[in-house]
């Protein structure tokens, strides 16, 4: 195993251990691993970078490759689940570390009350992960946004990171509420809560929701009633690709810091749509083509998006592509190019080459090949506006505040958290307008000269 520059995972909360479980099932596949971590394949490029997410121990004459994350939640079930599991024996039983209450969906608990009794055990974790590490390169957190655990004590654990790595990458998978998929009446409110952490503290945050997630299933894959462990699947997938240049020997992009080099344009604009092709019901795989113009083209189609937004309502700022299987680099990149070429209007024109190209030999398992995008797109603010709008309407008549309050929270929070996002919003939408009303005032000048 060649040195790595070494990721710390860390799950928060119900949804954040459940993706991650599917996460570590999807890694330990693609690295040849059985459920134990100890190594079964076959091909040598399987190893040769497992060190980014995996620490290697001498067991019983042979390694035993141990995932670099730790597991939070605070209440016991989920974590004594993944304990009793399949994958009981593959985490560092001092990895795990839960509450007894709960956050009862409440982001203040999760941050101010329950959450803050644990977060000091929590950092002594995660000091105890990056202290044998040689190159740190940064932290990945799996929670979902609309809870009081993900969010709550997701937000708290992020800004305790950033206070004390502030140099490394943090990157997020954060599962947002949905319009259609609602857990809680709350989740507004958390969701709100959250957002306003993330603007400041997150260097990537990779979107996703339920409803797209369950589009997916339904329309493309033809599962009529998907299950969660379904659409963890689907996470799972794109976590898989968004790391693969991370974890294989490719061309570019090679570790978080270039991919967020090469896709945040401003600090505060770094919410990324994630993508994945192909996807198809299993049914019809014999009949599916997949030239590299087709995946491209599908990598920029709102049915492949894991976020429920609309890409033609906005414009593209920039976006990293990263294909996976035998794919020539030229073909690929002119795939690319041509994409861009025939939708330039969906691409700001005031960032040249905006669309990074990766290869990665590597395909995923059980299948030839796959390509992940990350996009920065101005249409993610349909997602902002929409939680902005739901908040808006229960906040109006402070419905449900006095479970926040009682756990010491100040009512001015959420008018702070409100502004921030309201302001992220104009900022996109500012971004979005800027490069028509350029070509308008040289018109115009040109007019003038005339």
């Amino acid at each position: 195993m060649q040195a790595s520059r070494e990721i710390v995972n860390v799950q928060v909360g119900q949804a954040g251990n459940q993706v991650g479980e599917a996460f570590w099932n999807m890694l330990l596949a693609e690295h040849g691993l059985d459920q134990s971590g100890f190594y079964k394949g076959s091909d040598p490029l399987q190893l040769r970078r497992a060190g980014v997410y995996f620490s290697g121990i001498e067991s019983e004459g042979a390694t035993k490759y141990v995932p670099r994350s730790i597991q939070v939640d605070l209440e016991a079930g989920v974590c004594n689940r993944l304990r009793g599991g399949p994958l009981g024996t593959l985490f560092r039983p001092d990895t795990f570390v839960h509450g007894e209450s709960g956050a009862g969906n409440n982001w203040a608990k999760g941050f101010y009350t329950e959450g803050a009794e644990l977060i000091d055990s929590i950092l002594d974790v995660v000091r105890h992960q990056t202290e044998p590490c040689d190159a740190l390169q940064g932290f990945q957190i799996i929670h979902s946004l609309g809870g009081g655990t993900g969010a709550g004590l997701g937000s708290l654990l992020l800004s305790k990171i950033r206070e004390e790595y502030p140099d490394r990458m943090l990157a997020t998978f954060s599962v947002l509420p949905s319009p259609k998929v609602s857990e809680t009446v709350v989740e507004p409110y958390n969701a709100m809560l959250s957002m306003h952490q993330l603007v400041d503290n997150g260097d990537l945050t990779i979107c996703i929701d339920n409803e797209a997630l369950y589009d997916i299933n339904v329309n493309t894959l033809k599962i009529p009633s998907p299950t969660f462990s379904q659409l963890n699947d689907l996470i799972a997938r794109v976590m898989c690709g968004v790391s693969t240049s991370l974890r294989f020997p490719g061309q570019l992009n090679g570790d978080l810091r270039k991919l967020g080099m090469n896709l945040v344009p401003f600090p505060r604009l770094h919410f990324l749509m994630p993508s994945y092709a192909p996807f198809y019901n299993p049914k019809q795989r014999s009949f599916q083509g997949s030239s590299i113009p087709e995946l491209t083209k599908a990598l920029f189609d709102r049915r492949n998006l894991l976020v429920a937004c609309d890409p033609a309502h906005g414009r593209y700022l920039t976006a990293a592509t990263i294909f996976r299987g035998k794919i020539s680099s030229r073909e690929a990149e002119v795939a690319v190019r041509d994409l861009q070429i025939k939708n330039s209007s969906h691409f700001v024109e005031w960032i040249p080459d905006n669309v990074s190209v990766s290869l990665v030999s590597v395909p995923p398992v059980g299948q030839s090949q796959s390509a992940t995008a990350l996009s920065n797109s101005t249409a993610i603010q349909e997602v902002f506006k929409r939680n902005a709008e739901t908040f808006a309407t229960m906040f109006k008549r402070k419905a449900f505040l006095h479970w926040y309050t009682g756990e010491g929270m100040d009512a001015m929070e959420f008018t702070e958290a409100e502004s921030n996002t309201q302001d992220l919003i104009h900022e996109y939408q500012q971004y979005q307008e800027a490069s028509t009303e350029d070509e308008e005032a040289e018109d115009y000048e040109e007019d003038g000269e005339q």
